[in-house]
């Protein structure tokens, strides 16, 4: 099957799929990486050497990527970018995380990789990479809904726009109108509503005062646990099915909020990791 078709199957289906969008995960890397410690900078320089952009953001996206360069793994890995809870947001780990398999384990378990210097480099590598990458999942809050419809993927949305879409969504856009689902409206256009490119994005992200309100905590399941009551609480859910960049507007600030909380989120996390 030819990547395009694939890519739009996994877009409408998958809870993992374009998890936040490059863009979103680019913002996290972007400002971690401006946030963290001397020492954490030259360990991530260290262990990123060789990598075609060696920063945080230039690995941000490659547990996504993994879906072309490596399916085994991708498949193998793919539960690691969101949790199930139930409706009340309780986290079992024996029912939502069964042997590490959610978002939630998944950090924890590439944490301890990445903290332990014997480890072969290239674990290590891969464990940064996919921290990056996960953490951000974890302040998706569809990563982490207690709805049961596969965080929104099966929510289905008809979102009026002037943005035209990628080549492989053409066909779902139609007069000013594009069908998608709810997740993916999460992913990509509510930050893609501010109209920015990565860079000034991320400058006007970072002039916001620092930390982001209610950042200090180093617990994953407390992450995931906000994201998930953030669903009701703040409305993620349209009354209707047709919407338009009012939603978007609306809903950014929310978005915003919990990129930055992301980041700070993870600079923490690797300076614990890596700055003995």
């Amino acid at each position: 099957m030819p990547r395009l078709p694939v890519l739009l199957l996994l877009l409408v289906l998958s809870p993992a799929a374009m998890a936040w969008s490059a863009l979103g995960h680019r913002l996290v890397g972007d400002l971690a990486q401006r946030h963290v410690r001397p020492g954490t900078r030259s360990q991530i320089q260290l262990l990123l050497a060789g990598e075609r952009d060696p920063t945080l953001a230039g690995i941000a996206q490659w547990a996504d990527d993994l879906r072309y360069s490596d399916t085994s793994r991708f498949r193998a890995t793919s539960r690691w970018h969101y949790i199930s809870m139930d409706d009340g947001c309780r986290y079992d780990p024996p029912r939502d995380c069964p042997d590490g398999n959610c978002v939630i384990g998944a950090i924890r378990a590439q944490r301890s990789i990445l903290a332990d210097a014997s480890a072969a480099p290239q674990s290590r590598r891969d464990a940064l990479k996919f921290l990056v990458h996960l953490v951000a999942d974890a302040h998706q809050p569809l990563h982490a809904g207690g709805h049961r419809d596969k965080g929104g993927n099966r929510f289905q949305v008809n979102l009026r726009t002037d943005h035209v879409p990628p080549p492989f969504l053409h066909e779902r856009y139609v007069d000013g109108v594009l069908g998608t689902n709810l997740h993916a409206i999460w992913d990509y256009d509510v930050l893609a509503s501010a109209g920015l490119g990565e860079r000034p994005y991320a400058d006007r992200l970072a002039a916001a005062p620092w930390p982001p309100v209610a950042a200090a905590n180093a617990n994953p399941a407390v992450w995931a646990g906000e994201s998930c009551r953030l669903v009701d609480a703040r409305a993620l859910y349209p009354a209707a099915h047709a919407m338009d960049s009012r939603y978007l507007i609306a809903q950014r600030p929310l978005a915003e909020l919990r990129i930055r909380q992301a980041a700070y989120r993870l600079a923490a996390l690797l300076d614990d990791a890596l700055d003995h």
